[in-house]
């Protein structure tokens, strides 16, 4: 319970106006799925025009202000301003005699408040269940921790006032054969001066990380390179728009092929742009509207972004944090098939000391049963370095 959410209500619906079709408004195309176009830069100058400086400012306002500019605004007497600081105040929820020292995970034995009656419950459930955070959940936690409100150290990495925070899911590629499209392996949060370049180098997926060749011969020999290093194009779809990445000069416009075929089947002309060129704020897009990005010739992932709005003062203000990792979905991770332990690294094919073919193999595993003590290769099989899809975890 707080005072300050009447009064950012009050603010909002003094801020809504009948939205106009030139405008950078966002309307809902469908309830609740997705809004019509509309331009992230002009969405931003809309708000900077119907706000007041001090509704978007990052200066932490004392409590003295705030509740006489609350009392103000709500029209309140001293009288009723003394009661609803009484009635909101964190005191009134004590469950015990303030001379008693009671510990955060003591909950009563028979308690009437609602959400300590939901934390009694989960304690009970955590018990009965032996359920333990794993290093992922402290991860997260730790995270949330350390970014949330967090000021820069050095007054030039501090955001600007008036930025544009951006909420990014990023999906599983299409090849998954669960969870494809209803829920994202990784939510990202990006600022509007960002570049599209930038939300790609963000994004974590395997196939980057896949290694080329056939490697039973030499099994030693570390390689040149992964298939980020070489295969180096990719573009997003946003909304007509095909932005490539041609940052280095391996890069090849990979949406050509899709722009002609296009033109020549008499469909809606596509343009192109570069990624390294564009920024949020330059974009058309739609709120919760899928796009696509497209690396490694053919890994295509959905791409929806779930919110746009302005900074505020208590969001992570060091650009230097940024973009920003909130979430990051957990995979299992593909165990070796001889030991059941540890990660596979190697997958065979045609392998006559295989149960499976293809199989997987941890390293110790696999050099046990496929060379001698001397290193060399026994029997006939092909085998190819595996990154496991949980290398990100």
């Amino acid at each position: 319970m707080s005072l300050r959410a009447p009064l950012a209500r009050k603010n909002m619906a003094e801020s809504k106006q009948t939205p106009d079709a030139n405008t950078g408004i966002p309307e809902y195309e469908y309830i609740d799925v997705n809004t019509k176009p509309f331009h992230v830069g002009s969405f931003r100058d809309e708000w900077l025009a119907r706000l007041r400086p001090e509704d978007f400012s990052f200066q932490q306002e004392d409590e003295e202000t705030f509740e006489a500019n609350f009392a103000a605004e709500m029209g309140l007497g001293a009288d009723t301003m003394a009661e609803l600081k009484s009635a909101c105040s964190i005191d009134s929820l004590r469950c015990h005699p303030e001379d008693e020292q009671l510990s955060m995970d003591d909950v009563p034995s028979n308690p009437r408040l609602k959400t300590l009656i939901q934390r009694k419950r989960k304690q009970e459930r955590a018990s009965s269940h032996n359920i333990h955070k794993n290093r992922h959940d402290f991860y997260a936690d730790e995270l949330e921790r350390l970014t949330i409100g967090r000021p820069p150290e050095m007054g030039a990495d501090r955001i600007p006032k008036g930025e544009v925070l951006l909420t990014i899911n990023i999906y599983h590629p299409a090849v998954y054969e669960k969870f494809n499209f209803t829920r994202p392996c990784m939510t990202l949060l990006m600022t509007g001066s960002h570049t599209l370049t930038e939300l790609r180098d963000a994004i974590c997926c395997i196939s980057d990380l896949q290694v080329c060749g056939e490697f039973s011969k030499t099994p030693d020999v570390a390689p040149d390179f992964i298939s980020k290093d070489h295969f180096k194009s990719a573009f997003f779809f946003f909304e007509g728009v095909f932005y490539n990445d041609m940052r280095f000069p391996e890069c090849q416009d990979i949406s050509i092929t899709t722009v002609e075929w296009a033109k020549a089947h008499n469909f809606p002309q596509y343009s192109q742009a570069k990624m390294e060129d564009t920024r949020f704020v330059d974009l058309k897009v739609k709120v919760g509207f899928p796009y696509l990005y497209c690396h490694q010739g053919e890994c295509e992932h959905i791409i929806i972004i779930t919110d746009v709005r302005l900074f505020h003062k208590t969001d992570c203000l060091d650009k230097n944090l940024y973009p920003l990792l909130t979430h990051k979905h957990r995979s299992l991770t593909q165990k070796c098939a001889v030991c059941h332990v540890f990660i596979a690294r190697w997958y065979t094919t045609n392998d006559q000391f295989a149960p499976s073919d293809p199989c997987l193999f941890c390293d110790q595993c696999f050099r046990i049963l496929h060379y001698d003590t001397e290193g060399n290769k026994l029997g006939q099989f092909f085998a190819f370095p595996y990154t496991d899809r949980g290398a990100f975890n």
